[in-house]
């Protein structure tokens, strides 16, 4: 795979609409998504020569994604404040390219504020899936 543009690294917010549309949270300068597969140890005294062996497929799988930038506007902002006070579990999409986009449920673990003096008001999000995730590649 070629080399891709980071700027092309997005996490986007769904509607809440029939049908779904998906808009670009604002202003996000770096973002990371990692995904987790937790092993589960199947390791036995019958196990070859004392190796550790896993169990396919019984592990608990996540996907943790982080954002760091700035808010568009007064609206983007109190909506990302309002679904973290809520709790609430919302649709989001987010797009690797030259990979895929993947798409499901996520909550909002944490989310603070930045700044320095002489320079902007910053923010940082970070989603935890709450669900099956689906996976489009990249065509």
């Amino acid at each position: 795979m070629a080399g891709q543009r980071g700027r092309d690294v997005l996490i986007k917010l769904s509607d809440g609409q029939e049908p779904e549309t998906f808009e670009t949270l604002a202003g996000i300068r770096t973002s990371e998504f990692e995904l987790n597969q937790r092993a589960v140890d199947a390791t036995s005294a019958d196990s070859p020569q004392g190796w550790r062996e896993l169990l396919a497929g019984a592990g608990v799988k996540s996907m943790r994604v982080r954002g760091r930038g700035l808010f568009k506007d007064s609206a983007s902002d109190a909506r990302m404040q309002a679904i973290f006070f809520a709790g609430a579990i919302e649709r989001w999409e987010l797009i690797v390219p030259g990979l895929g986009q993947f798409t499901g449920a996520f909550q909002i673990a944490q989310l603070s504020y930045s700044g320095t003096h002489d320079g902007e008001a910053m923010f940082a999000v970070d989603l935890q899936s709450a669900g099956e995730l689906s996976f489009g590649a990249a065509s």
